[in-house]
């Protein structure tokens, strides 16, 4: 791991004053899903995603110089969403500035504070801790970049970016750039890694490059299980082993379909991941369902539409209750009245998110 060629310290000269950098980065909606990890936030199949483009997190990362005593201090931190401190986030990004620590040992120098605010409701299955940590780690490689003697590879600075944000949280590695995203080894991918996510970006239909995510808000509160706790039930899941082999397969499948702009297979594959990962759910022990019965009558309703009207709309899932309608631009005229009649009234008062392929990290 130690070898990777972004991993090397960079010569950097530290500030002696305090400051702050704003960064947004988004979520992202997984095409084929990872769910299940090895230590280390390693994935147990790759996968592919698209970034999203307004769903996001805006993190503000202010720094102050600390005045160290021998040894190796922790990273100092408070975290505030919304204004209001959040203590209860702190377990997570103390582990996340833990792991980061050996490829950026200049975190302990400082005293931080992290303003972050989502555009999205957190916590509801719209991936927030992928945005999240991709924010927060696109934020530090923004600084360790100006600050660098040396001018960073930005093909080096994504890669490591991608790198930390995984660390914090698997799919952040994928909201990095965009509009398509992909991590995890893979045979037919052979720029691919269980360390970072990449952009695919070549050999895919333009249609795939101008799609709209249409986020209906079943359910905005927090979900019933975490995505850690959900991964790890994968360890001893009776069928882990077939699904990672049939996440593998899919993707090389997709990888076709995206190639050839095949959008009733597009449909038909992204559908399977989606229910598979919720089959995983149902028939993990202890077992557990995110799904609400709004969210079934609306793939029930997407389907039966979609055969009526011959439209390439198909339906995903996150670990979570809300339903990501996937549609190509050009269809958005046929497919929004009918969302806003038929489909708005199964969310929580109405409300659904129009979202679209993005491209990924900004700063601001």
């Amino acid at each position: 791991m130690a070898s990777a060629p972004f991993l090397t310290l960079p010569e950097l000269e530290l500030p002696q004053s305090a400051g702050s950098i704003t960064v947004s980065a988004p979520s992202n909606i997984a095409l084929v899903k990872y769910w299940g990890k090895s230590k280390g936030q390693i994935p147990k199949n790759a996968s592919i995603s698209f970034t999203l483009s307004h769903c996001l997190t805006r993190t503000t990362l202010s720094y102050t110089p600390l005045i160290l005593s021998k040894g190796v201090a922790a990273p100092e931190f408070d975290v505030f969403v919304d204004g209001k401190s959040k203590p209860e986030f702190a377990p997570k990004i103390f582990t996340f500035f833990e792991r980061i620590t050996p490829y950026m040992p200049w975190v302990s120098s400082f005293q931080w504070r992290i303003d972050t605010k989502n555009t999205f409701p957190h916590g509801s299955g719209i991936a927030s801790s992928a945005s999240g940590f991709a924010a927060l780690a696109g934020a530090l490689m923004h600084l360790e970049a100006s600050w660098s003697r040396q001018p960073i590879d930005q093909e080096l600075w994504t890669d490591k970016t991608s790198f930390l944000a995984r660390l914090g949280s698997g799919s952040a590695a994928r909201s990095v750039i965009g509009p398509l995203m992909y991590w995890g080894q893979h045979p037919a991918l052979s720029q691919s890694s269980d360390l970072y996510a990449r952009a695919l970006s070549q050999n895919i239909d333009p249609i795939f490059l101008d799609y709209k995510d249409t986020i209906l808000l079943v359910d905005q509160g927090e979900k019933e299980v975490s995505s850690t706790v959900g991964h790890n039930l994968m360890h001893d899941h009776p069928f882990a082993t077939q699904r990672f082999e049939q996440a593998q397969d899919n993707l090389a499948r997709l990888l076709d379909i995206l190639s050839g702009g095949d959008l009733d297979e597009f449909c038909a594959l992204v559908e399977t991941e989606a229910l598979t990962l919720h089959a995983m759910m149902m028939t993990s022990n202890p077992s557990y369902v995110l799904m609400k019965p709004n969210t079934l009558a609306i793939i029930d309703k997407v389907r039966k539409f979609r055969r009526t009207a011959n439209v390439p709309l198909c339906f995903t899932l996150d670990a979570g209750a809300n339903v990501h309608l996937l549609y190509p631009a050009n269809f958005a005229q046929q497919i929004m009245p009918w969302i806003q009649q038929e489909l708005s009234p199964l969310c929580q008062g109405g409300q659904f998110i129009e979202d679209q392929v993005g491209q990924g990290l900004k700063k601001l």
